[in-house]
């Protein structure tokens, strides 16, 4: 590889990382529902939408850092700050191991697959977090409904979608891709 295809391909990571960070933060800020349940009211929203297409389209290391950069931005803004740790590390899994799943097995049926593994992830992380957060191995316990139906609202549109979107990426940016 060239030193100028090199650059071209770290500017069009940077440009794809931050777009899906950008849309990851404003799909969880602007696109929730807070729920009156669990023992800081939960919060159903959209972003894992984004966090998944981006792991999906582009890999691990775009689902990481743009899953864990734009959750973690929205609860430093939002007065969940003391989510914002727990969030980077928890939603960065996620879209690592999305990523990393689609990445070799580039398939529908993995797509799915990837979207379990990440939400297996998201009631493990989330659970640990309430416990430390709230000292109590019990309470945690209530925000599972929620984590799976915000999962599983992002799965029915991402798998709606994803093929289509697959197909525009392979075109306008086929190298790229995974």
């Amino acid at each position: 590889m060239t030193q100028k295809q090199n650059r071209n391909s770290s500017l069009i990571f940077l440009t794809i990382t931050a777009l899906m960070t950008a849309l990851v933060y404003v799909f969880t800020a602007f696109i929730n529902i807070k729920l009156p349940i669990a023992a800081n009211g939960g919060l159903i929203h959209l972003g894992n939408v984004p966090l998944f297409i981006g792991a999906i389209l582009f890999g691990r290391r775009v689902g990481a850092i743009s899953g864990g950069i734009g959750m973690a931005l929205f609860d430093l803004l939002s007065g969940w700050t003391v989510w914002a740790p727990f969030t980077l590390v928890t939603v960065g899994l996620m879209g690592y191991v999305v990523g990393l799943i689609c990445e070799r097995k580039n398939k529908f049926g993995w797509y799915i697959v990837a979207i379990v593994a990440a939400c297996a992830i998201k009631i493990v992380g989330y659970y640990i977090a309430e416990a430390v957060i709230y000292q109590n191995l019990v309470a945690p316990f209530a925000s599972i409904p929620g984590n799976i139906v915000q999962i599983g609202c992002a799965a029915a549109v991402v798998l709606v979608v994803i093929v289509p979107l697959r197909k525009a990426a392979n075109k306008i940016i086929p190298s790229y891709a995974v």
